[in-house]
């Protein structure tokens, strides 16, 4: 109206950008590599209309990284909430598009997450974000310790190997094990998915010890969706973020630092 001075309602903007939608079932459906070395895997939040109530959504994110470093997003899912169950049929979706073999899947902690992996990829290495086990660990502690905690975790991930990083847990448990028994607790629960990136050299370390990738991706769409308060429905959501990943994708031309090397 300000550009044009001509009223346009709602319900003419759907119509209008309704042929996006066979763009998006064109692209939520292509075939995909059939190997990819990495995979970055999250979600995030939308409110979304559902049957007259506004909800909080998830909307499921997977960035596959290419055999020649290029970063694509390999689709996006609407479900109620994040849920174990629910990657599992996402996981599934990527194998019937192609997928292969997958040979590292970073993502965050959530419970049955890994298994849900391993169930249809089970020679993948399951990595999980150590930003997300830091940013968990930091809710119990206290606002004086902060500084103190986060210096005494960073022996733990940045450890030579995965001895040495049991050994810095170990200290850390003997300083702050008695006042946040709960933080040595999660991270000794999480153990066998912290510490798999050890067993690799640091050029491949600093690409998969964290799911920043996605996360630099979903700090962008959020900046779109946040002014627009609530969706009518998950069709509107998805043509909007369809059209966000387009123009975002077009900036990763390039493939990943130091590629040749993480490759190898």
């Amino acid at each position: 109206e300000e550009l044009y001075g001509v009223e346009v309602s709602p319900d003419l903007i759907s119509r209008a950008t309704s042929a996006v939608m066979e763009d998006v079932v064109a692209w939520q459906n292509r075939p995909l590599d059939g190997v990819y070395p990495i995979v970055f895997l999250d979600a995030l939040v939308v409110k979304i209309r559902d049957q007259g109530v506004v909800r909080n959504k998830s909307v499921y994110l997977a960035i596959g990284v290419s055999v020649h470093g290029t970063r694509e997003v390999l689709g996006l899912w609407i479900e109620q909430t994040e849920g174990a169950k629910f990657w599992l049929k996402v996981m599934n979706e990527l194998k019937t598009r192609g997928v292969n073999d997958i040979l590292i899947v970073c993502c965050d902690g959530l419970k049955g997450f890994p298994e849900a992996i391993e169930s249809v990829f089970p020679k993948a290495t399951v990595q999980t974000c150590i930003v997300h086990m830091i940013r968990n660990s930091l809710r119990y502690v206290s606002f004086k310790d902060r500084k103190a905690v986060v210096k005494d975790l960073k022996p733990i991930y940045t450890a030579a190997n995965r001895t040495a990083a049991e050994a810095a847990l170990t200290a850390f448990e003997t300083k702050w094990g008695r006042r946040y028994e709960m933080i040595s607790s999660s991270w000794r629960a999480n153990w066998e998915r912290v510490v798999p990136f050890l067993d690799f050299p640091p050029e491949v370390r600093r690409v998969i010890y964290t799911t920043n990738q996605i996360e630099a991706l979903n700090s962008s769409l959020r900046k779109l969706l946040q002014y627009r308060g609530h969706f009518p429905n998950d069709e509107a959501v998805t043509k909007i973020l369809y059209l966000a990943l387009r123009r975002l994708e077009k900036k990763w031309e390039r493939s990943l630092w130091n590629w040749s090397a993480v490759l190898g």
